[in-house]
C-alpha cells in the first residue's frame, strides 16, 4: 500500500509538472480559425481552344471556399479546405455546337449544350505537427477533386527545419496526384465513330456537309470529310509527381530573402480531348450557311461551323522546373516592398519569366492598401500552331493559346482590415481580418480578364 501511495504521488507530480510547463509553451494556433473566401472571374478573348484556336473565349467563374484550421493541442493543427468552382464557358459549350437549341452553329457564340457550364468541387485535409522548440515542423495532406470529365486524388507531406535562432528556414516536400479522365469529345468526331464512318446515318443523316467552296458534298463520293485519327483515348490517367525545396533567410531587421524550386514529372494523357485541331494540309468541311465560310475566322460568322480534323495530341510525359526568388524589405512603418521572380522551363519547349512587385501601404493600425503589378512572358511549346497551321504529318499538335508565345500584364489593388483583438463578432466568431482585391489581366494575344476576390477570417471564441 505504501509503495502504491508513493507511485501515485510521483505520478501526480509528473502530471502537475507537465501541466505547469505546458502553460508556458506557446500554442502553434491559439483558437480555431475559419476563412470564408470567394472570387469572381470573367474573361473575353478570340482564341478558344475547344474550337481549334479561334472562337469566343467568354467565361465566368465563381469560387466560394471555406478553410477551417483547428488546433488539436499545443503542437498540432488540422486544416480542412473545401470549395467549389462554378463556371459557364462559351468555349467549352462548343464541344457540341450543333445542339438542338442552337439555331446556327458557330465558334463565335455559346451553345446551349450540357458542356456550357460545370461545377468543380474539391476538398483538402492537412495535418501539421510542430516540435516543442518549434524548430521542426512536419505535415501531411490528402486531397480530392472532381468535375464532369475529370477527377483527382492527391497526397503529400513535407518537413521544415528552422536554424540560427529561427532566422534560417529550410523546407522539403513531395506531392503525388493521381488523376483520371472521363473524356468528352467534339460531337462530330464522337458521332463519326459511333456511326462507323457512315455519313448517311446517326448525327450526319440529316446534315448537309459543305466543302471549302460552300458546295454540298456527295457523302458517298471520294472527296468527303473524315477525321485524321480516332479521338478515343485508352490511357485515361494523368499522374503528377513533384518535389519542392525552399530556403528562407532573414538578412537583417528589414529584409528577408527566399529561394524555392520544384521538380515536377507528369505522365499519362496530358492532352485535352475536348480541344479541336485543324490541319493546313487537309481539306476543310463545314455544316451551316455556305455564305459565311469566307468570314469563318471573324465574329461576322454566326451560322457555320468547321468539322474537326482531330483532337489535340501531346506527349505523354512532361518535366517541369520552376525556380523562384522572393525579397521582402521593410522600408518604414508605412511601406513594405515585396518582390518576386520566377523562371520556368519544361521539356515541351516552354520557357517563361514572371516578375511581380507589391507595396503594402499601412494607412492606419487596422487598414492596409496593397497595389501590385505582375509581368509574365513565355515562349511557345514545340507543338503549338495557330488555327489551320498544324500539319497532319506531325506526331503532336495543339492550338491551345495557353501553350503559345505571349506576354501578359496584371495590375492589382487591394485593401485589408485587420483586428488582432477580434472586437467585432458575428455569433461566436470574432472577425480577425477582411480582404478585398481586384486584378486586371491582359495578354497580348487579346485575352482579357478581371478578378475580384474577397476573404474574411474569423476566430472562434
Amino acid at each position: 500500500m505504501k509503495k502504491l501511495l508513493i507511485i501515485l504521488i510521483l505520478f501526480s507530480s509528473v502530471i502537475a509538472f507537465a501541466q505547469e510547463n505546458s502553460e508556458y509553451k506557446k500554442r502553434v494556433l491559439e483558437s480555431t480559425e475559419v476563412d470564408f473566401l470567394t472570387s469572381y472571374y470573367t474573361q473575353e478573348g478570340s482564341n478558344a481552344s475547344v474550337t481549334g484556336g479561334i472562337g469566343d473565349e467568354h467565361l465566368t467563374d465563381i469560387t466560394p471556399t471555406v478553410v477551417i484550421s483547428i488546433p488539436l493541442n499545443d503542437d498540432d493543427v488540422l486544416t480542412i479546405d473545401a470549395g467549389i468552382s462554378a463556371y459557364t464557358s462559351a468555349s467549352s459549350s462548343n464541344l457540341d455546337p450543333f445542339d438542338k437549341a442552337v439555331n446556327s452553329p458557330t465558334p463565335w457564340a455559346a451553345s446551349s449544350g450540357a458542356s456550357k457550364s460545370d461545377i468543380w468541387g474539391g476538398v483538402n485535409a492537412s495535418y501539421k505537427h510542430s516540435s516543442d522548440n518549434r524548430n521542426t515542423v512536419w505535415d501531411a495532406d490528402v486531397a480530392f477533386a472532381t468535375e464532369f470529365d475529370y477527377s483527382s486524388i492527391g497526397f503529400g507531406g513535407g518537413l521544415t527545419k528552422l536554424f540560427n535562432e529561427k532566422n534560417t528556414t529550410l523546407g522539403l516536400s513531395a506531392k503525388v496526384y493521381l488523376d483520371a479522365w472521363n473524356p468528352r469529345y467534339p460531337t462530330e468526331l464522337d458521332s463519326y465513330y459511333e456511326a462507323n464512318g457512315n455519313l448517311n446515318s446517326g448525327f450526319f443523316a440529316n446534315a448537309n456537309i459543305l466543302d471549302q467552296n460552300g458546295n454540298v458534298i456527295d457523302k458517298n463520293g471520294t472527296n468527303v470529310w473524315s477525321p485524321a485519327n480516332s479521338p478515343f483515348i485508352t490511357d485515361k490517367s494523368r499522374n503528377s509527381y513533384s518535389v519542392s525545396f525552399s530556403f528562407s533567410q532573414i538578412l537583417n531587421k528589414n529584409a528577408q530573402f527566399s529561394l524555392f524550386f520544384d521538380l515536377v514529372q507528369q505522365k499519362g494523357w496530358l492532352s485535352n480531348p475536348m480541344q479541336r485541331v485543324y490541319f493546313a494540309d487537309v481539306d476543310n468541311f463545314y455544316i451551316g450557311n455556305a455564305a459565311s465560310i469566307p468570314f469563318y475566322t471573324t465574329r461576322q460568322n454566326q451560322d457555320v461551323f468547321q468539322l474537326a480534323d482531330d483532337i489535340e495530341r501531346l506527349p505523354n510525359t512532361r518535366f517541369k522546373i520552376p525556380i523562384g526568388l522572393r525579397l521582402n524589405y521593410f522600408l518604414n512603418d508605412m511601406f513594405v516592398l515585396k518582390t518576386y521572380y520566377r523562371y520556368y522551363t519544361d521539356d515541351w519547349g516552354i520557357k517563361s519569366h514572371t516578375a511581380e512587385i507589391e507595396v503594402p501601404i499601412k494607412i492606419s493600425t487596422k487598414f492596409t492598401l496593397y497595389p501590385s503589378y505582375r509581368y509574365y512572358n513565355q515562349t511557345a511549346a514545340d507543338y503549338f500552331a495557330p488555327y489551320e497551321e498544324n500539319v497532319s504529318t506531325s506526331q503532336y499538335y495543339t492550338s491551345d493559346y495557353d501553350l503559345s508565345k505571349f506576354n501578359a500584364n496584371q495590375y492589382g489593388f487591394g485593401i485589408s482590415y485587420t483586428d488582432i483583438f477580434t472586437k467585432s463578432h458575428i455569433w461566436k466568431l470574432g472577425i480577425k481580418s477582411i480582404d478585398l482585391k481586384y486584378n486586371s489581366y491582359n495578354r497580348n494575344t487579346g485575352l482579357k480578364a478581371n478578378i475580384i476576390s474577397a476573404g474574411v477570417k474569423f476566430i472562434m471564441d
